[in-house]
């Protein structure tokens, strides 16, 4: 199995009004993580005219990716080409693919893109199947769940956060597996 674990840092909550800030990815192919195979990349936040948006001061609170830090970055019409290239025909996994997916559906149509992997896995959904019993399924829980921990700095930034949930949906699946 061939799956492209990604993670998407951005402006707000609304795929219609916000921006993609980072993108990070990883590759995990039959149950391994391949470091190797990784796709990162800061994002210039622009609106139609080319113009660079403002991150709001409480996205940079949650990630903190600043203004100056992507005033040079590559815009998302140079970004998502390359990153749809990166996925291919591979399957797609997040940590509530429900968000991350709106973002980048919306983000293809914008472009003229078309954002459709063969397959959707959520590590939220997969949780709540391997641990039914359990109320709550954020990213830090389950990774405390199943001995995982962030690197420094890690969380809420793209990459850190896709590492912990490239190992988190490997383990999930090896579970379900188990489990039939």
């Amino acid at each position: 199995m061939n799956v492209v674990v990604f993670d998407l840092e951005t402006t707000g909550l609304s795929p219609e009004r916000d921006a993609i800030v980072e993108i990070g990815a990883l590759r995990v192919v039959d149950g391994r993580v391949v470091e190797a195979e990784r796709f990162e990349t800061l994002v210039r936040p622009v609106n139609g005219a080319g113009e660079l948006l403002s991150i709001p001061w409480r996205a940079q609170r949650v990630h903190g990716i600043s203004d100056a830090m992507v005033q040079d970055a590559p815009d998302l019409s140079r970004v998502l080409p390359e990153f749809l290239d990166f996925v291919g025909d591979s399957a797609v996994a997040a940590h509530n693919i429900g968000f991350d997916g709106s973002f980048m559906r919306v983000a293809a149509r914008r472009h003229g893109l078309v954002w459709a992997p063969p397959a959707e896995y959520c590590t939220v959904q997969l949780s709540r199947r391997a641990f039914p019993q359990e109320r709550t399924h954020n990213l830090d829980v389950l990774a405390g769940r199943l001995g995982l921990s962030f690197a420094p700095g890690g969380r809420h930034r793209s990459l850190g956060d896709v590492r912990v949930t490239a190992e988190a949906f490997v383990r999930l699946m090896e579970r379900l597996q188990v489990r039939g």
